[in-house]
């Protein structure tokens, strides 16, 4: 029973152990199983992984791409609108421009002035209905042609003889174009900064006023002609009944005699003022030049004002130059004249006990003779300077202290002196003086 029990137990055991044997291997199994499957579930969790990170990679990029499209597009849509902007901006701009050029071209066409455009080349590249008219052409037939191809228009001819092939600058010059036409000619060169574009002739008709002049003229001297007559007729009557030649007078007849007479003298030098006037007018105020010695023409005048300068006791002296100046080609009664005209105006409008200087030099570098008279007189007021050598001007404090005068001295004085090539200036301080200059040339001026 035993016996058997114990191989019954052994027999089991090793039943069991088999069992036993077969679950580890079952269950090696298993690992195995599970292992692969770990492994594989391992390989397709990674996978998955990769392919995720894949998919946000792609997405990144598509949304970087969408963002640079979207940048673009607003770029493109600023720019758009700014060439918009800028496209309308020139659309005003020519508008405007338009608008000046028609206001231009209108101010041009209907300006009074005849108006001549010259380029950078001295061709003409603009020329206004008025200037067409002056010079009777058409504009087509001009236009693009040289200053010195407009020079075979007859009517053109004296305007290109005045500014030249180089068109020069020129104000205020007075032409005659034709027999019933005298124009003022001025230039102007047109500037944009410092850059030179042409230049611009400007012509205005003066035909009118030279008529008005020209009959003005004529009638102050056949005026003074016909009075100078009379006039001296006067002169000499009263000169014969002062002198006695025609009986006694008595002391009182004397007195009221010599006013009229010096009334008489003074109504004379008007005359021959005004008929000065007529001869520079017309252009024949010299008639007679010669070489003269002008320091002795200048000593001949001072010694008949020296006694006017004495009774003011005024310091009146007169610098005779050591060294002889050369002769000068003057006309004699007309440079005396000058003399006479600016040493009188100092010595009349400076005050008794001042000074009156008289002075004549010669520069040999210049072949000039400078002549000065200083005063210290009343002077010239700051804003009637400009006008002094004008016809029939006096000074407010002039005429104050000196009514008689009749403004023509100075105007007179100023045309023979530029006739003769010179040039005549003043400095003058109110109230404290005045220093009257004119330069002469040795020899006469050529024309």
């Amino acid at each position: 029973m035993e016996k058997y029990s114990d191989k019954k137990t052994v027999g089991e055991s090793d039943r069991i152990a088999e069992i036993l044997a077969k679950k580890e291997m079952e269950l090696a199994e298993l690992k195995k199983a599970q292992a692969r499957e770990l492994k594989e579930m391992d390989r397709i969790a990674k996978m998955l992984v990769r392919r995720d990170f894949r998919l946000t990679e792609v997405q990144e990029e598509r949304i970087r791409e969408v963002q640079e499209l979207t940048k673009r597009t607003k770029e493109l849509e600023d720019s758009r609108k700014a060439l918009v902007n800028i496209l309308e901006d020139i659309e005003e701009a020519r508008k405007n421009a338009e608008q000046e050029k028609n206001k231009t071209e209108a101010l041009i066409t209907n300006f009074t002035d005849g108006l001549l455009f010259f380029g950078e080349s001295r061709k003409l590249s603009l020329i206004n209905p008025q200037a067409e008219d002056f010079f009777q052409v058409r504009g087509k037939d001009v236009i693009d042609k040289s200053i010195i191809e407009l020079g075979t228009f007859s009517t053109i001819k004296p305007i290109v003889a005045l500014v030249g092939k180089e068109i020069k600058g020129v104000f205020r010059k007075e032409v005659q174009t034709r027999e019933n036409l005298v124009l003022e000619v001025s230039t102007i060169p047109m500037m944009r900064k410092e850059e030179k574009l042409g230049t611009l002739i400007i012509l205005h008709d003066i035909t009118r006023e030279r008529m008005i002049e020209r009959m003005k003229t004529e009638f102050v001297s056949i005026s003074a002609h016909q009075l100078r007559t009379p006039l001296s007729a006067v002169k000499w009557t009263l000169k014969m009944i002062l002198e006695g030649d025609l009986g006694k007078i008595s002391k009182e007849q004397r007195t009221f005699l010599e006013k009229t007479y010096l009334s008489n003298e003074r109504m004379i030098n008007l005359i021959n003022d005004l008929l000065n006037i007529s001869r520079i007018e017309e252009g024949r105020f010299l008639y007679k030049i010669q070489k003269y010695d002008i320091v002795k023409l200048l000593e001949r005048t001072i010694a008949s004002l020296k006694e006017v300068a004495l009774r003011k006791k005024l310091d009146f002296k007169f610098f005779k130059p050591e060294k002889r100046i050369p002769d000068a080609e003057v006309d004699i009664e007309k440079i005396s004249l000058v003399f006479q005209n600016m040493i009188e105006n100092a010595i009349h409008y400076t005050s008794p006990g001042g000074k009156v200087y008289v002075n004549i030099e010669y520069s040999p570098a210049e072949k000039k003779i400078l002549f000065f008279v200083k005063d210290s007189g009343i002077g010239i007021s700051k804003n009637q300077r400009a006008r002094v050598f004008s016809k029939f001007f006096r000074g407010s404090n002039a005429i104050k202290l000196e009514t008689e005068g009749t403004g023509l001295g100075l105007f007179i004085a100023k045309n023979i002196i530029e006739a003769h090539g010179g040039k005549i200036w003043f400095k003058s301080q109110e109230n404290k003086g005045t220093t009257f200059y004119f330069s002469l040339p040795i020899f006469k001026k050529e024309t």
